[in-house]
């Protein structure tokens, strides 16, 4: 029986320095960068007022990740994001979504924008060092919803 919990004592001690070697601290700096933009819209097929021609003025944010920065320590220089971004939504501000080619088989919601987003800056990102963790899409002041990777 004393050889057993031997065995036993000697399986944890095994168990805890595995533990100990696969557990890795990952660090990374997390990029924010917000803009706005206005835009009109109906909700088909939607039961209630959003059915109707109306407007937003829309808050954008984009959230880029990096695991490491430049020699100046910098892990994207905010003036690169910032201007990809406005590429981006000057395409839909001012505009009357429903009419958009990408929103042409899908509701312009707010999290259909998100993912018209993210997907684009994905690409738009692709050779800066940098990945797009998320993005979060404002209808309003009280209601957001975040569009991101696992």
């Amino acid at each position: 029986m004393l050889k057993n919990i031997h065995k036993f004592l000697d399986i944890k001690t095994i168990f805890k320095k595995s533990a100990t070697i696969i557990k890795k601290v990952v660090t990374m700096h997390k990029i924010n960068v917000i803009q706005c933009f206005s835009g009109a819209h109906f909700l088909a097929g939607y039961p209630g007022a959003c059915s109707n021609l109306h407007g937003h003025n829309w808050k954008v944010r984009v959230q880029l990740v990096s695991k490491g920065t430049n020699e100046l320590g910098i892990a994207i220089d905010f003036k690169v994001v910032k201007e990809k971004l406005s590429n981006l939504i000057q395409k839909l501000d001012h505009k009357y979504l429903n009419d958009l080619e990408w929103f042409s088989e899908r509701n312009p919601t707010s999290e259909n924008i998100g993912i018209l987003i993210y997907n684009e800056l994905q690409k738009a990102f692709k050779e800066d060092g940098v990945t797009v963790s998320e993005v979060e899409v404002w209808e309003s002041d009280n209601t957001s919803v975040i569009y991101c990777s696992e």
